[in-house]
């Protein structure tokens, strides 16, 4: 007689909970789905020689970004660091500023505000949301800033707060109505990192268009792709207009003269990704709709495993749930790294959260407030396998 073997440890629980919706595997953290017109486009684009930085397929991604997320203005940039740190300096971020952001982010968020010359002050996230505290910093800015000028500055270093940037985490928007009212009330302009948050809204508003401007990536590893790319978005008509005078090296639109009025930067997106990127977004819906079936899936399946739970989207907001995570109990955040192994040993690709960025070489001198929360969150945080096509749904 055959027995089969009931998990007991928490490790094993995960790995039976991941193979009970996705299959023996292996199934990898995250990949693009191609299932609709990008051989064709591509195809056209090609055929069309125009493959570079401009062309009609940009023009076409731009407006299809505006119209889905209800923005007025998109700019297509390569990268979504590109669309961040331009978003910044159209900000007013300058050298010697300090700009807020979560120490639980990507690098690329602490990268672009030194590509302005200015400091990262990180900050703490919360749990709920995994984005950056609202309470905890308004608290934290009353007593370490002060107001000279109409300008915040921080009293132990004497450099200017300029800017907030929030990074809406795994694609769960962060406490968006707090943060608002936080920049309002310490003069800091709000900047959304809305780099994983294509298709999440909060209260019903797309994320990367509450503040003054908001950045999207197009990454391989993002819920649509155009191999690499970003976007900056903004309801704001002279921005956009400069930002992508500046992301076009500055050039002064002429015949055939070569004229640059300011420094600029070669960061627009070429045709080429921009093709990609339109037969993407048409699939865009229906990608939505498999990951939040997953979510589903994955929900029922983790429900009775005890010592870890699925982040699910925070009340009001509604999430594209670009990346599932399992969030460890705390007695249980010495299982991590065998959770790792053991979801990697079965071929379910699995990752940690990223290192505090306050703890990476480039930043440890970075001023920051207490990051307690954000400490427990990055020894607890675990990624599953999340791809869309885990799900195969109806178009």
């Amino acid at each position: 007689m055959s027995t089969v073997s009931i998990p007991t440890t928490l490790s094993e629980q995960v790995v039976a909970a991941i193979r009970s919706v996705v299959g023996a595997g292996p199934a990898v953290l995250h990949e693009p789905s191609f299932s609709g017109n990008e051989w064709l486009y591509l195809k056209e684009c090609l055929d069309s020689t125009v493959v570079s930085s401009v062309g009609k397929f940009v023009d076409r991604f731009e407006a299809g970004l505006a119209a889905f997320t209800g923005a007025k203005h998109a700019v297509a940039v390569v990268n979504g660091t590109a669309a961040l740190h331009i978003a910044l300096k159209l900000a007013g971020v300058r050298t010697s500023d300090e700009v807020l952001v979560p120490a639980l982010t990507f690098v690329a968020t602490a990268n672009a505000v030194t590509y302005c010359g200015a400091t990262p002050h990180f900050v703490d996230s919360e749990a709920r949301t995994l984005g950056v505290d609202a309470e905890k910093l308004r608290d934290y800015l009353a007593s370490h800033t002060e107001q000279r000028a109409g300008q915040c500055v921080n009293r132990a270093t004497g450099r200017i707060i300029r800017a907030l940037v929030p990074m809406h985490t795994f694609g769960h928007p962060v406490d968006l109505e707090g943060l608002l009212v936080v920049a309002h009330d310490f003069k800091l302009a709000l900047v959304e990192d809305a780099a994983e948050s294509l298709g999440s809204y909060f209260r019903g508003q797309h994320t990367g268009t509450f503040g003054l401007m908001g950045t999207l990536s197009f990454n391989g590893n993002k819920t649509i792709t155009t191999g690499g790319g970003g976007a900056i978005l903004t309801n704001d008509a002279e921005l956009a207009c400069h930002a992508k005078h500046l992301t076009t090296t500055a050039k002064v639109p002429h015949a055939w003269d070569y004229r640059h009025d300011e420094i600029g930067y070669n960061y627009r997106l070429p045709n080429l990704n921009a093709a990609l990127g339109c037969a993407q977004l048409e699939q865009l819906p229906s990608m939505l709709v498999a990951k939040r079936e997953l979510f589903q899936r994955y929900h029922a399946a983790f429900s009775p495993v005890m010592g870890a739970r699925l982040m699910a989207e925070p009340e009001q907001c509604h999430s594209n749930y670009w990346l599932q995570a399992l969030l460890l109990e705390p007695k249980c955040a010495d299982q991590r790294d065998a959770i790792l192994q053991a979801t990697n040993d079965a071929g379910f690709m699995t990752r940690p959260v990223w290192i505090l960025m306050n703890e990476l070489k480039p930043f440890v001198s970075c001023p920051h407030m207490d990051l307690a929360a954000a400490q427990s969150l990055s020894q607890r945080l675990i990624n599953i396998p999340s791809s869309s096509s885990l799900v195969p749904v109806a178009p």
